[in-house]
């Protein structure tokens, strides 16, 4: 927030309402210097905040997909199916094409 603009909308309310008697005495001085002691939003801090934040997210993701693909699944014998495609890709190698012609 522009804080010469908030200062000076707070500057015509209080012109508009003057102070009752049991206000303390410099009051609006106190209340000034704490909207000007404020820092100000670090724009990258938010930015590296959410960036980390997505960065737990996906690894959680990874790890848990990770799990999922190493649990053996039931009904299928892995073992069965490598052999079955270790013997199909030698039998179907790139070399028996060029032997045959």
């Amino acid at each position: 927030m522009n804080l010469a603009e908030l200062q000076r909308k707070l500057i015509a309310a209080a012109r508009k309402n003057l102070p009752a008697e049991e206000m303390p005495y410099a009051f609006e001085k106190r209340v000034m210097a704490r909207l000007a002691a404020k820092p100000p939003t670090d724009e990258w801090a938010a930015w590296a905040r959410s960036l980390w934040y997505g960065a737990g997210v996906c690894a959680v993701i990874a790890l848990c997909m990770s799990v999922w693909s190493f649990t053996p699944d039931s009904e299928q014998d892995f073992a069965s199916i490598f052999s079955q495609d270790l013997e199909q890709t030698i039998v179907d190698s790139p070399g028996d094409e060029d032997m045959a012609e």
